[in-house]
C-alpha cells in the first residue's frame, strides 16, 4: 500500500486539493502540520497511484512538497486511529462528530453526529469546519440553511440537527453530494444535496443561514455572484487564514450588507459570523 503525501502553504489548499479530485475522487486525509502548511494524503495499491520519489512540484501553480512511502498491511487500522471523534461546545451545547466506528458519547446532552471520512472533504477535524460548527452552535435556529461546499455533508448535518430546516447542501464534486446524501441518511436528518458550481451557475441559493467553508478566491466569487434572493439574514464564512479575514468581511459589507457579528480564530484560521441586523 502506497501513501502518498502533498505538503503545501494553506493558502494554495484550494487549488491543490482541486488537482487532487481526479486523483482521489473518493477523499483525502488531511492535517495540519507543525509549521502551518497543510498535508493531503491519499492511500492506493502499488500501480493505482505514482510511486513518486520525494520532490516538490508545481500543483494547479503551488509549488507543494511530495512525500511518498509504503504502508503495512494494517493500514486501514491506521487510518482509522487517524480519524478520532471531536467535541465543539458553545453556549452550554455540545456537538460530537465522530467517524462511524466510534461509539456514540454515553453524555444525553451530547449532539452526535456521524461522519464517514473516507466519503469525501470534510471530517469535523479541520480548524475551519471546528470554527464554523462553533459558530453555528451560538445561534438560535430559525428557518433554513444552506451548506454552500457542503463536502460530506457535516455542516449541513449539523444544521439540521440543531433545528434549522430545509437544509441544502451545494458542492461542484459529484461525490460531496453522494456523500451528504448517505451522511444525512445515517443521521436520521433530512438534507437536500446538489451539484453546484460557484464560478458558473451564477447566483447562489439563498436561506435564513448560508454556511460558506471555502477558502478565499471562492468567497471572493460568492460576494460577486451574489444571492438568488435577499442576502441571508446570516452567514458563517470561514476557510480563511487570519490575514484574509478583513478583505472577506469588507467584501459581503459592500455587496450584501453583511455586517460582522462575530470571528473565531484557530491557530492560523479564521471564521466569521455576518448578518444583516445586528444579533
Amino acid at each position: 500500500m502506497i501513501r502518498l503525501a502533498i505538503r503545501l502553504e494553506a493558502a494554495d489548499a484550494e487549488i491543490v486539493l482541486a488537482e487532487l479530485v481526479e486523483l482521489a475522487p473518493s477523499g483525502v486525509e488531511e492535517s495540519e502540520l507543525p509549521d502551518g502548511r497543510i498535508e493531503y494524503a491519499v492511500y492506493g495499491a502499488a500501480g493505482e497511484l505514482p510511486a513518486l520519489p520525494d520532490l516538490e512540484a508545481a500543483a494547479g501553480g503551488a509549488l507543494v512538497e511530495i512525500v511518498t512511502s509504503e504502508v503495512g498491511d494494517d493500514w486501514d487500522q491506521r487510518w482509522k486511529a487517524f480519524h478520532k471523534p471531536v467535541s465543539i461546545e458553545n453556549r452550554g451545547q455540545v456537538l460530537r462528530v465522530r467517524p462511524p466506528w466510534e461509539d456514540a458519547s454515553a453524555a444525553a446532552d451530547e449532539i452526535d453526529l456521524v461522519v464517514d471520512p473516507g466519503q469525501a472533504f470534510g471530517t469535523g477535524a479541520h480548524a475551519t469546519t471546528r470554527l464554523c460548527l462553533e459558530l453555528m452552535l451560538g445561534l438560535e435556529p430559525g428557518g433554513g440553511c444552506v451548506d454552500l461546499g457542503c463536502g460530506s455533508g457535516v455542516l449541513a448535518i449539523a444544521a439540521a440537527k440543531l433545528g434549522w430546516a430545509p437544509v441544502l447542501g451545494l458542492d461542484h464534486e459529484p461525490e460531496s453530494v453522494t456523500a451528504t446524501i448517505e451522511n444525512a441518511r445515517v443521521n436520521g436528518v433530512t438534507v437536500t444535496a446538489e451539484r453546484f458550481d460557484l464560478r458558473r451557475d451564477g447566483a447562489v441559493p439563498t436561506a435564513p443561514l448560508v454556511v460558506a467553508n471555502l477558502l478565499l478566491p471562492l468567497l471572493l466569487d460568492l460576494s460577486k455572484a451574489g444571492f438568488d434572493g435577499l442576502a441571508p439574514q446570516q452567514m458563517i464564512a470561514s476557510g480563511l487564514l487570519i490575514e484574509q479575514a478583513d478583505e472577506v468581511s469588507a467584501a459581503f459589507s459592500q455587496a450584501h450588507g453583511l455586517q460582522e457579528q462575530d470571528r473565531r480564530i484557530s491557530g492560523e484560521w479564521a471564521a466569521l459570523l455576518l448578518a444583516r441586523h445586528a444579533i
